[in-house]
């Protein structure tokens, strides 16, 4: 009877430590759910040459690094405006809708659309403005509300692209500049660009394009103008079109000096500017220590501290330039 009473008792102390062992393992994962906000489109839609969305795949890396993964503990809610500002105020009240853990905004306006729609659900952003001006966060090192992330020294680079662009074409008198006016906060970079043109002693031929639709009208009205040279202005709109630019500047014979890299991934001639895809694994680190239970109000905005000089000779020879060994010298790649 004792050897028994013993072996019950013995049993009934494994059963109580195994149930919550048991319940433990089947607990279930957590699912973190991220909002992704953009005024471009969620593929290449005019060029099928482009990586689809460079950005967001650097965005999925740098959270997959972090241990997340899609389909087990991670859902990315993907929303796009395809160009159009005034579709990013329903996206972003969407996503709030959604209940998402963090909103991921790519560009000024979308971020600017998320904070309209909600004040409590953080936000990670990533542009090329002022983060203080633009009245996202009350400083760089103290956000103080629900906003933080990588913001850029982006319309500061302005100038220095007009620059480079002319000493590139020492001669050229008129340079066309490329822009999207229905994108407001691309209106200070075609000012700075303006200001650095009458600094420089060119004359400013402004292109407005509104949707994918005028590319060509603009390009021929580059002829009429005879520029001889030509500058975008950073905006979505154009980004996710850049090889459809670039062949329209190579086809009127137009040396171009684009804001990020990939332009002349695509062709073009020369960029300078930080790297847009470069600020979103760091965008991840940011999403990484918020669903952490980090504050957005504690973590400061980081900022680019490296600018790249991109030239692609292949595209001088093809436009029959020869760079400047000065800015060969300068360059941080030249592609052959």
């Amino acid at each position: 009877m004792r050897l028994s009473a013993v072996g019950l008792i013995v049993t009934l102390a494994l059963a109580i430590l195994v149930v919550p062992l048991a319940a433990e393992a089947q607990q279930p994962t957590k699912v973190y759910r991220i909002g992704w906000l953009n005024l471009g489109f969620p593929d290449d839609t005019f060029s099928k040459s482009d990586q689809a969305r460079p950005d967001l795949d650097a965005l999925r890396q740098g959270l997959r690094a972090l241990g997340y993964v899609e389909g087990q503990n991670l859902v990315i809610e993907e929303r796009f405006a395809e160009g159009k500002v005034e579709r990013l105020s329903d996206l972003a009240t969407e996503l709030v809708r959604l209940k998402v853990d963090v909103i991921v905004g790519g560009g000024t306006a979308a971020i600017r659309a998320a904070q309209q729609a909600t004040s409590t659900i953080p936000i990670v952003m990533t542009t090329y403005m002022d983060a203080v001006a633009q009245g996202f966060v009350g400083s760089l090192a103290q956000p103080g509300g629900n906003i933080t992330g990588v913001a850029g020294l982006g319309v500061e680079l302005s100038g220095k692209r007009l620059e480079l662009l002319k000493e590139t074409v020492p001669g050229v008198a008129r340079i066309a500049a490329l822009w999207n006016p229905a994108n407001v906060t691309a209106a200070p970079f075609l000012q700075e660009t303006q200001a650095a043109a009458q600094a420089l002693g060119v004359e400013l031929l402004v292109l407005e394009v509104h949707t994918a639709d005028e590319f060509e009208g603009a390009f021929a009205a580059v002829t009429r103008g005879h520029a001889g040279a030509l500058i975008v202005i950073p905006d979505a709109l154009l980004n996710g079109n850049r090889t459809r630019i670039v062949d329209l500047a190579h086809q009127h014979g137009l040396p171009g000096m684009y804001p990020i890299r990939d332009y002349v991934d695509a062709g073009g001639l020369i960029s300078y500017g930080s790297s847009w895809t470069a600020m979103f694994p760091r965008a991840a680190t940011y999403v990484d220590k918020i669903l952490k239970g980090a504050k957005p109000a504690d973590l400061p905005v980081e900022q680019p501290t490296k600018f790249e000089l991109v030239i692609n000779l292949k595209a001088a020879q093809a436009l029959g330039l020869t760079m400047p060994p000065t800015l060969l010298m300068l360059a941080d790649e030249v592609i052959q």
